[in-house]
Formats: structure tokens, sequence, C-alpha cells
């Protein structure tokens, strides 16, 4: 989101792509940055990153 990290949030070793998106997505501090945007996109690299794309 503008290319800024806005998160870092602790997730289970094991946790699939979907799962990690649903956690992202519960932090408030990402809720904060995507309030009024829509989302395109969200990438979920396991073990590594998850990034929302939004417009």
């Amino acid at each position: 989101m503008l290319g800024k990290p806005k998160a870092r949030i602790m997730m289970p070793v094991n946790a699939d792509p979907s799962e990690m998106e649903k956690i992202a997505l519960a932090d408030p501090n990402v809720r904060k940055a995507i309030e009024g945007k829509t989302i395109v996109k969200v990438i979920a690299v396991p073990k590594r990153i998850v990034n929302i794309v939004v417009k």
C-alpha cells in the first residue's frame, strides 16, 4: 500500500496464503491504511510477506 510497510505481524510458520491474508487484513494498522480503498489483489508468499494492492 503506497510502497511502504504498514505492519509487522507474527504469523504461524505453517500458515497458508489464505490464512496469512486473513491475519493481515485483521490488523488494525492495515485496516486503517486500506479504509475507503478497493483491494485489487493480495499477494501472500508463505513464510515471507503479504502484499495488498489497493486502488
